[in-house]
């Protein structure tokens, strides 16, 4: 039930588009009364992107959260009515590969569907001929068939959304131009347009791709580049009208050149993403009345269109002798990473964003944000999706600009899942940077960090492995010397470069007294301890885990996943308690395996004996001639600690070890090795492994809870959440075979769940994957098929760890 607050609070939306008129209905179906959209074109065709959207839906994304934001959006939609035209044609969707490589994606793409339950079908080139008699079947290798998939009438679900939110008193007012936004003590307070000021407690900017316009009247970043892209209609094409209907055939993708082709009756819609990035700015463009057509429909580049052109006559010979009739530039909203803007703004409480949205997608985040202002919660994980994922850097103009027209560029191409940004690297480094690359290191980033993967100073260490092959895929951003690195950290100790972890300070007196609230595990401990913990939502998921050292008696230090776990601890911080984040000063050596010891201790006057210093617990103490924080934690399984400084001593750091560890053969390793360990140990990686929609007793982090030390956000709802599924470990019963993530799992012939994270267990000597399954399959001893691209691989549920589950080695 919606609360007191979200009733009476005045609510404005700025943007009547898809997004907008979505998010109304869903707001006033949850009881919210006082709501207000305002939108600068007339209704209900205002002239932003929804006005001219083509509507194609494809639910599968690699995202299981875009995936259902796509599945909600048709379900909706498929109910949706205007003037007698239905808001969704429900005709299906197929791509077709005419490369190997696509081919091979495409059964990827099967594996994804069964993952997230979209039903779906692989399909000869006779079968794609068959459904699109215009295609050459001799020109493709197959087609990915996805029958729930098909076009969404954007227009119409708008105009069906904004009519059912009006009758819950919803007030829509057009040909409203937004000129400013009001604050007040630090919170908005209103909208400004050109006919009048409207007091609001909350605002949701969903203007599309003016959301930067709006952005910057609120001193908000909003990071996302309006891009033009291409879309034609043919002249009428003999034989191409099967009914009366719009539409009847699936809408088609041909994404080897770039295409995606649609019916309008007895013509076809074409839209081309080969083009050459095409930014807008949305200050220049016209208010609608002074537009040719609308705001967001440029005039069509005919050369721009040439090649894709030809691509698509090869691919239908039937078009030779068909010719454009008329065509557009219209403009879309493309971010850095190609995720939606969704959340409350870091900058001004109270504005939210809804933005770079497209029509796919558009019910399913409308239903996420309306959650999230009603409930303080969206029923789905949106950590990919928030605002305030971004780090400071990565809001930069160039940056923005930049990675956006790189996602416009790669829309339709083949991306693995560790494949990096080629353009604004490198932009942040640790302190030994410089060192990894005289090591060779192979680098791929992650949150805008430069992080090592192996260093090709170990390949001497690969003479004498036998290691099973890869197919290409599993291959590609991987080496042997990964294996050797995670070997070596066994049998000897490594070096880890920790510093792109979230490092946060929490001080002041009531400093416990609020983590203990904030937080799942037992703190109220002498200082010098480390305690793993985690972040819960009212409903008891996992917003994230936390390592915490206590350092003093009001000095805490945090490790942690990212911003918004600093903006959630800071936001929440009762007067006098600070929540500093010194990840930029600061950086991080792991020193991890049996040796650890015997490295660490002759460069420090501390007693480092597992009597003396503890598993997981923390000193000061100096490392040669540089202060450090040591804790003794271990996310590999070996004996070690992690040991912190300032960024400016950590050369310094680094030599001193790498010269002490020399008789040692110490080495440094890179992510690779780390997550191969980690896996071994049974260690979860959040985002990755469990999320917000996840509990810590379905994750298998239950040891992690202290219901008895006293309340703490969740807790109840932990009394009373039932437990249908858990996280749990695979092995892959062919030691030569290799998963990588997001897999679908088969019991008993049929998909109950999906993988998470995967990688080869050099150790154990096959393939180790966490998967959720229901409690039914989960029990160690279950047998289960994990689909790789087409092929049932026989697997496993394991008891875990895998790897020394007595903690003798890391507790030596």
């Amino acid at each position: 039930m919606p609360t007191t607050s979200a009733q009476s609070a005045r609510l404005v939306v700025i943007g009547a588009g898809i997004v907008g008129c979505s998010l109304a209905d869903e707001l006033t179906a949850r009881g919210w009364s006082q709501v207000t959209v305002l939108e600068q074109g007339p209704l209900p065709a205002p002239g932003g992107s929804t006005s001219h959207a083509p509507g194609l839906v494809f639910m599968t994304n690699p995202s299981r959260t875009m995936t259902e934001f796509a599945a909600y959006t048709v379900r909706k939609f498929s109910s949706l009515e205007a003037d007698g035209r239905r808001g969704f044609l429900q005709v299906g969707g197929l791509e077709v590969a005419t490369t190997p490589e696509r081919w091979s994606d495409l059964h990827r793409k099967a594996g994804l569907a069964a993952s997230w339950g979209v039903r779906s079908e692989l399909l000869t080139p006779g079968r794609c001929a068959e459904i699109w008699p215009l295609l050459d079947s001799g020109r493709i290798l197959g087609g990915f068939y996805t029958p729930d998939d098909g076009l969404a009438r954007a227009t119409v679900a708008s105009q069906a959304q904004r009519r059912s939110a009006e009758a819950r008193g919803a007030r829509f007012l057009d040909r409203h131009t937004v000129t400013g936004i009001d604050r007040t003590a630090g919170r908005v307070s209103g909208v400004v347009t050109d006919r009048g000021t409207f007091p609001a407690d909350i605002v949701v900017c969903a203007a599309g791709f003016w959301g930067p316009v709006i952005g910057r009247m609120a001193g908000v970043s909003v990071p996302l580049l309006p891009l033009a892209h291409q879309y034609v209609r043919t002249a009428p094409i003999r034989g191409l009208r099967i009914s009366a209907a719009e539409a009847r055939r699936p809408v088609l993708r041909h994404q080897d050149r770039d295409l995606y082709v649609r019916e309008h009756g007895d013509r076809l819609g074409i839209g081309s993403y080969a083009h050459r990035p095409m930014p807008v700015d949305p200050a220049g463009l016209p208010r609608f009345d002074d537009a040719p057509v609308m705001p967001s429909s440029l005039p069509f580049t005919e050369e721009d269109f040439r090649p894709s052109w030809r691509d698509t006559r090869e691919l239908m010979p039937p078009l030779a002798d068909s010719a454009v009739a008329e065509g557009f530039n219209g403009i879309f909203s493309f971010t850095p990473d190609g995720m939606p803007l969704l959340g409350e703004a870091r900058e001004l409480p109270g504005f939210w964003l809804a933005e770079a949205v497209w029509v796919t997608h558009s019910a399913g985040v409308a239903r996420a944000v309306a959650e999230w202002l009603t409930d303080g919660r969206p029923s789905v994980d949106v950590h990919d999706c928030d605002v305030r994922r971004f780090e400071d850097v990565q809001l930069a103009p160039h940056y923005v600009e930049e990675r956006a027209a790189q996602q416009f560029v790669e829309v339709y191409d083949v991306i693995h899942p560790l494949d990096p940004p080629a353009r604004c690297r490198p932009l942040r480094v640790s302190p030994f940077h410089a060192r990894q690359r005289e090591l060779g290191a192979y680098f791929l980033e992650g949150g805008g960090w430069e992080r090592p993967h192996w260093f090709e100073a170990n390949e001497p260490l690969t003479r004498g492995l036998s290691l099973p092959d890869r197919d290409a895929w599993a291959a590609r951003h991987w080496s042997p010397v990964a294996a050797a690195e995670a070997l070596a950290t066994r049998e000897r100790v490594a070096l880890y470069d920790m510093t792109p972890l979230r490092r946060l300070e929490v001080t002041g007196a009531g400093a416990l007294a609020f983590l203990q609230r904030m937080t799942t595990n037992q703190l109220d401990k002498r200082p010098g301890s480390v305690t793993y913990t985690l972040l819960l939502d009212d409903s008891g998921g996992v917003l994230s885990d936390l390592t915490v050292a206590r350092l003093g008696e009001d000095r805490f230090r945090i490790g942690a996943n990212g911003r918004t776990d600093a903006d959630l601890l800071a936001a929440s911080a009762p007067q006098g308690v600070r929540v500093d984040d010194i990840t930029a000063g600061t950086c991080c050596i792991g020193v991890w395996g049996p040796l650890a010891r015997a490295l660490v201790q002759p460069l420090t006057r501390d007693d480092f004996s597992h009597r003396a210093f503890g598993y997981f617990r923390a000193k000061q103490t100096c490392i040669g001639d540089v202060p450090v924080t040591a804790l003794r934690l271990s996310y590999v399984g070996e004996l070690g600690w992690e040991l912190y400084t300032s960024a400016d001593l950590g050369a310094r750091l680094w030599d001193t070890l790498w010269e002490a560890g020399r008789e040692l053969g110490a080495i440094a390793a890179g992510r690779s090795a780390f997550n191969s360990l980690r896996l071994e140990k049974g260690y979860r990686a959040w985002g990755q492994d469990m999320t917000a929609e996840d509990s810590p007793y379905e994750a298998g982090l239950g040891f992690a809870v202290r219901t008895d030390k006293g309340e703490f956000t969740g807790r109840a709802a932990l009394e009373r959440r039932p437990v249908a599924r858990r996280l749990v470990s695979l092995t892959l019963d062919d030691p030569a075979a290799v998963v990588l993530g997001k897999e679908p799992v088969y019991a008993g012939g049929e998909p109950v769940g999906h993988v998470t994270s995967a990688g080869y267990g050099y150790s154990v000597g096959r393939c180790v994957a966490y998967a959720w399954l229901p409690v039914p399959a989960a029990a160690p001893g279950t047998a289960v098929h994990v689909e790789y691209f087409g092929e049932k691989v026989p697997a496993t549920v394991a008891a875990e760890p895998l790897f020394d589950p007595e903690m003798s080695r890391i507790r030596s």
